[in-house]
């Protein structure tokens, strides 16, 4: 899955002419970034997709990042990594300000989703939406190094080496951030437990 997750479309197009189309980018080129467009628009969709589990959240992701590339085409510096790196790091931002902003939207959405579905218990299905409803805060709550990894490997399904790929860092960077992450979670559910059974 990595492969389609992080390359371009096979255009032929080189490193140095990706730099080219930013730079073109960067001085109000219109067609260089329809170019760019085009070479990443599917893997920067699976990137936003695997973050935000929705279609509609993971376009509206791609199209504030393009957004976001237009305006700041300026900032990219090939000393920190390659163009593709560096525009799925701002797609990735942006999915994860989709999710973030659009937290109770797409809870309304699952359950106006849920109404009037037969075969299945209400009593149960409130209490799944309020136990998604649980995780889905408490994945918000965590930093965005750590939400990034536990989305890529849970919804994005990748293994800690495609991550680490994926993210350009070390994969014992990224064994260390989910630690961390499943660590929170954890605390968090059990604070969340402890709470419950206090006001019971």
């Amino acid at each position: 899955m990595s492969e389609g997750l992080c390359r371009p479309e096979p255009t032929g197009h080189t490193e140095e002419q990706d730099r080219q189309l930013v730079s073109r980018v960067a001085n109000g080129d219109l067609g260089a970034l329809d170019a760019l467009y085009a070479r990443y628009a599917k893997c920067a969709y699976r990137a936003a997709r695997s973050v935000c589990r929705d279609h509609q959240d993971a376009e509206d992701a791609l199209h504030n990042a393009f957004l976001s590339i237009w305006k700041s085409a300026a900032s990219f510096s090939a000393e920190r990594g390659t163009v593709a790196a560096w525009l799925l790091t701002v797609v990735r931002r942006r999915a994860i300000d989709v999710v973030r902003g659009n937290g109770r939207q797409a809870e309304g959405r699952l359950i106006l989703s849920d109404q009037g579905a037969g075969g299945e218990d209400p009593a149960e299905r409130v209490e799944t939406q309020a136990e998604a409803s649980q995780l889905r805060a408490r994945l918000q709550r965590l930093p965005i190094p750590q939400l990034e990894v536990v989305s890529l490997a849970y919804f994005g399904e990748l293994s800690h080496r495609e991550i680490a790929e994926h993210l350009a860092v070390p994969e014992g960077t990224v064994k260390g951030r989910m630690r961390l992450a499943l660590r929170r979670l954890r605390a968090d559910g059990e604070a969340d437990l402890r709470a419950a059974v206090d006001s019971a």
